[in-house]
């Protein structure tokens, strides 16, 4: 964690594909660089001559990853101290300078100037292990995936509704099993399907689905005889389906490889062993944990982390209306959604947790808001595992207030 007191120079940097802008102010609020900057290695020179001048130099960037990590990796390897202004947040502070136009030496400006006077709004960026460092790329795919898999199963989903609801109600819910994307790979629509016929259909899935390959192509059938008519466009599905189909069965074999091998890496990991003790988290669910909270060590409290994961009650009050804590729609997506799975995933395996879920419907709690409170109470634990270093306990979690 860099120390605002010790910084000579604070030098924003608005990253760019081939070239930077830095602008650089003392302590003081003195302008003493402004101009374009190379990439490396003619960026390292420049860091190393700002450090024999000024002595500790903060480097502070918008866009930690993507472009801003190679700049982000020649100013540590320079000895330069770095930090990230989140780009929600240099936005709004943008907003508050004169002028509409926006310049990346405008850009550069406002982020120094931000560090140098609003120190607060900075997040370190700690230096990652080759482990995370893989693990953060892997994650990222591996949602891009996950997102694939929903869009191209919604557009299954949706033709079946369009031509034939009956068929859908059955395979639409089991898009997931790579028996139902084997079979509408190649029968994609309902006349497909019932040329095939039932009694080879069971033959052809039950190696790949043995205990439900009869129930499963009995439901089908019930679906087909339930819809007498044919709706215009059926035809299409016999092009249209087979190839959603295939796309659906290469992404789940993709999300499969990406698993085993994020498994791998994080096994290798000292957290690896705390962060999956605590019930409802997975090997996915620990990777993303371990991206984006790290050791821990880069959160003062455990209330810090439940504000950087967008759990943490905000009051609206406005003279004497006070209309309760909310969750805040800000922190990191990423966070707040592991832990909201997790505390969904959690409730069958933690009795603890269950009847603190059960406890708060019992107060008039939706379910959403239930499981917000749970996340809540997770996240205080997850900091007292890492900060510890101590596997999970199975504990009667206590209130927090949290209106979601």
């Amino acid at each position: 964690m860099f120390e605002i007191e010790d910084v000579g120079m604070f030098l924003g940097l608005d990253v760019g594909k081939t070239a930077h802008h830095g602008h650089g102010l003392t302590p003081g609020g003195k302008k003493v660089f402004d101009k374009p900057l190379p990439n490396e290695p003619g960026l390292r020179a420049v860091f190393d001559k700002l450090r024999d001048k000024f002595g500790t130099v903060l480097v502070i960037v918008d866009q930690p990853a993507s472009i801003g990590a190679l700049p982000l990796t020649v100013a540590r390897d320079a000895g330069c101290q770095v930090a990230y202004l989140p780009g929600l947040a240099m936005r709004r502070i943008a907003d508050l300078y004169p002028g509409e136009a926006k310049t990346d030496a405008k850009d550069a400006a406002v982020i120094a100037d931000a560090a140098r006077t609003m120190p607060h709004t900075l997040r370190s960026l700690e230096l990652t292990d080759e482990i995370t460092a893989e693990l953060t790329v892997l994650v990222g795919f591996d949602q891009d995936l996950a997102a694939e898999a929903t869009r191209t199963s919604n557009r299954i989903r949706g033709l079946l509704t369009q031509f034939h609801p009956s068929l859908e109600r059955v395979l639409g819910p089991r898009l997931d099993h790579q028996a139902v994307t084997w079979l509408l790979e190649r029968y994609g629509s309902p006349a497909a399907l019932r040329k095939a016929g039932r009694r080879r259909l069971v033959e052809l899935i039950r190696p790949k689905a043995p205990r439900m390959a009869t129930r499963l192509i009995d439901d089908v059938f019930d679906a087909l005889d339930e819809q007498t008519v044919v709706v215009p466009g059926t035809g299409t599905l016999d092009i249209v389906i087979p190839s959603l189909a295939a796309s659906l069965a290469a992404v789940h074999t993709q999300r499969r490889a990406m698993e085993a091998r994020i498994n791998t890496l994080l096994e290798a990991h000292p957290l690896s062993p705390v962060l999956t003790s605590m019930p409802g988290v997975g090997v996915r669910t620990a990777a993303v944990l371990l991206v984006t909270v790290g050791d821990g060590t880069s959160f003062p409290t455990a209330a810090h982390l439940a504000s950087y994961a967008g759990l943490a009650p905000t009051t609206k009050q406005s003279g004497t209306s006070i209309h309760g804590e909310h969750a805040p729609r800000g922190g990191n997506r990423q966070l707040k959604r592991a832990m909201f799975l997790s505390a969904f995933a959690c409730m069958n395996a933690d009795p603890a947790s269950r009847a603190y879920y059960d406890k708060q419907r019992a107060r008039g709690k939706t379910h959403t808001q239930a499981l917000l409170r749970l996340a809540r109470q997770r996240i205080s634990v997850l900091f007292a595992m890492l900060r510890d270093g101590t596997f999970y306990e199975s504990r009667t979690p206590t209130d927090v207030e949290l209106a979601a």
